[in-house]
């Protein structure tokens, strides 16, 4: 997928040997590329998108799995989690490497009708049909959390019960770290330049993603165009949220929910999280929080996870 992992695994037999947890580790993560990886092209993932039909697909039981709560984030954001903004995403220059550009009202209304999952996808029980044929699909938002849980669940198969997986930033948290306590996570705080940290949490049993808008993007003329597009407009996201992060019960949506969240904002966010119960806290830039600059708001399931 284009990243790194890293895995802390607490062995309380003395039985396993290292070699086996690194082979249990890596046969994990072949399963998911060789089913989700937008980087291997000879992945279930990519033969869908090479393939320019409308035919209804079955799909294998790790895709579906995404999928199914790929399509369930996208309803209840408002469509704010979407798999397949690609065409938005090459159009404001965030895909290959190229140059950003600002386009034409006339070329986002374009790329807004070949992308967005009522547009484009039909999802049902294990299952993918095309709306349009040439859809693509990307899993960079989500498939990096299935990942970790999916490494998580290897390791519980080798009798492994205190864990912390963590791919690209996405983590997954069992049982408690070596001093006894749940994983203790620092938030960073949306700074490129400055990595503080807004805050710990322990984290045992859930999962954990951040998304942030600090590190790509472009200015012109002083106006600053974040890579997180929004789908509802086609545009870079303009609000003060610069961060999200959320806790779930496995990566997988954590990694989803923080996509949708940094991208709805803070103020429709929370009242998106009150109605569906996402423990999420959202980082805004506030000149006047002297120590980090930034301001941090919860929801309440979030405040209830994070004691």
């Amino acid at each position: 997928m284009g990243t790194t992992y890293n895995v802390v695994a607490i062995d309380h037999s003395n039985k396993l040997k290292e070699s086996d947890v690194k082979t249990a580790i890596s046969e994990a993560l072949a399963t998911v590329n060789a089913s989700m990886s937008n980087w291997d092209q000879t992945s279930e993932i990519s033969r869908i998108n090479a393939e320019k039909t409308d035919r209804m697909t079955t799909l294998s039981p790790e895709l579906a799995q995404v999928m199914e709560a790929a399509a369930f984030v996208n309803q209840a954001s408002g469509g704010r989690f979407d798999t397949t903004v690609g065409p938005l995403i090459e159009l404001w220059g965030f895909g290959a490497p190229g140059a950003q550009s600002m386009p034409s009202e006339g070329a986002v209304a374009d790329a807004r009708a070949k992308s967005g999952h009522e547009n484009t996808l039909r999802i049902g029980a294990g299952t993918l049909q095309k709306t349009q044929a040439d859809a693509q699909i990307y899993l960079a938002a989500i498939g990096k959390g299935y990942g970790a849980d999916h490494v998580g669940r290897a390791l519980e198969q080798l009798g492994v019960n205190d864990y912390l997986v963590e791919i690209g930033g996405d983590l997954y948290a069992a049982g408690r770290n070596p001093d006894g306590l749940p994983w203790q996570i620092g938030i960073e705080a949306p700074n490129a330049a400055d990595r503080g940290v807004l805050g710990v949490v322990g984290l045992s049993g859930l999962g954990l993603a951040s998304s942030g808008d600090y590190r790509n993007y472009f200015e012109v003329d002083g106006q600053r165009y974040s890579h997180l597009i929004d789908p509802a407009t086609g545009r870079p996201v303009d609000h003060k949220t610069a961060s999200a992060t959320v806790l779930a019960e496995n990566a997988m949506l954590a990694d989803a929910w923080s996509t949708a969240m940094l991208i709805l904002g803070r103020e429709r966010g929370l009242e998106v999280a009150a109605q569906h119960g996402i423990a999420v806290q959202f980082a805004e830039r506030d000149p006047s929080v002297t120590a980090l600059q930034f301001k941090t708001y919860a929801s309440e399931a979030f405040k209830t996870l994070a004691a």
